[in-house]
């Protein structure tokens, strides 16, 4: 989609050999960033680049429960300073890392839920989506923080972007490493761990989950945002932004 030349676009053309960038549908403004080139893996069931996606049929009963939970490493090292280096510390420093997503329904209601905010969701009437406590530390076993799709209720649902953000700690996202899964009967799960990263910047959309004639499809973007806001007009949710706390 074309738009018009921008203030910023001199530095974006000045940056494009570390970057590339996106829009997505009728995205309003600039796009995140994704890193040119990415870190092997190794052998994994997953969605390991930007851009691959996976269709799932929807089964002949509709879908069941969809599990979307992310868990991080909690503790990162930050750079230390002089006399730490002369004595050879290491600083570490904890990572309150939330989940969310904006969503949207087939009656063109839109929306997002984080804890930032106290936008936690419902399960059982619209959004039909729920997201567990804030968990704050990334300690817990297994996924630190859930999202709850109610999957028979999948076709009042067009589309879910799910993100994730630091709320606070270092930008550290090589060390923090996302992980994120997205489970459901009858299918193998599937999990995006990013294998790029942007440490300048605080909020990585991860997928997109999107109704396909009443199926779904998942799609890794592992994109990175200054601010919710500039991610919202990437994917033209169109969202009104404001304050928001946590307790």
């Amino acid at each position: 989609m074309s738009r018009d030349k921008l203030s910023s676009d001199s530095l974006r053309e000045a940056t494009r050999s570390r970057a590339e960038y996106s829009g997505h549908g009728d995205a309003i403004g600039s796009a995140g960033y994704r890193e040119g080139r990415t870190i092997g893996m190794g052998d994994c069931e997953s969605l390991s680049e930007a851009g691959q996606t996976k269709a799932v049929n929807a089964p002949e009963n509709g879908f069941g429960p969809i599990h979307i939970g992310l868990s991080w490493n909690n503790v990162v090292t930050e750079k230390a300073g002089f006399f730490d280096r002369l004595l050879k510390k290491a600083l570490q420093v904890g990572v309150d890392l939330d989940l969310g997503c904006l969503y949207e329904l087939k009656n063109g209601e839109r929306g997002c839920l984080q804890s930032f905010g106290e936008k936690f969701g419902d399960y059982n009437t619209a959004p039909f989506i729920a997201l567990s406590g804030d968990e704050r530390t990334g300690d817990a076993e297994g996924d630190d923080e859930v999202l709850r799709i109610n999957g028979p209720k999948w076709g009042e649902i067009e589309r879910v972007l799910v993100y994730c953000y630091i709320y606070r700690g270092p930008t550290q996202w090589h060390q923090i490493q996302p992980n994120l899964s997205i489970a459901m009967s009858g299918e193998m799960p599937v999990r995006i761990t990013p294998t790029t990263h942007r440490d300048d910047v605080n909020i990585v959309a991860l997928a997109k989950i999107e109704n396909t004639r009443g199926g779904l499809t998942i799609t890794n973007h592992t994109e990175y945002f200054h601010d919710h806001a500039a991610m919202d007009r990437a994917f033209g949710f169109g969202i009104e932004w404001g304050d928001g706390h946590k307790k």
